[in-house]
């Protein structure tokens, strides 16, 4: 697989990943903390420690979040790294795009003014 390819299918990850508001509000709350439980994060959310699991398990799939044992307890992190990654993607995009703007403003306004 290519480079681009699996650069695309991660951020196709994260998109999904980000697309529920839930999650998004998941991943709001653990990244105040240094580390949190499930249990922890259900109590300020008005969903159940196994929805709140569900939810981590799609971020950590999307390699936003990770996990560690501490004794009996699972501790969830961020991972800023992806959403650095994602964000530069994202900018990248938002460059070609103005790029292409600033090309057709140019243009418009050249014809424009040849027509006066």
């Amino acid at each position: 697989m290519s480079a681009r390819a699996t650069s695309e299918e991660a951020a196709t990850k994260v998109f999904t990943a980000l697309a529920d508001p839930t999650r998004r509000l998941v991943l709001e709350r653990l990244g105040r903390l240094e580390s949190a439980t499930a249990t922890a994060l259900a109590r300020d959310l008005t969903v159940t420690r196994q929805a709140v699991l569900k939810h981590l398990t799609v971020l950590a799939d999307a390699g936003l979040v990770e996990s560690r044992r501490d004794g009996r307890e699972v501790l969830f992190t961020v991972r800023p790294e992806h959403l650095r990654s994602t964000a530069a993607w994202l900018v990248a995009r938002a460059d070609a795009w103005q790029d292409r703007l600033d090309a057709l403003r140019s243009a418009a306004e050249s014809r424009a003014g040849r027509g006066r």
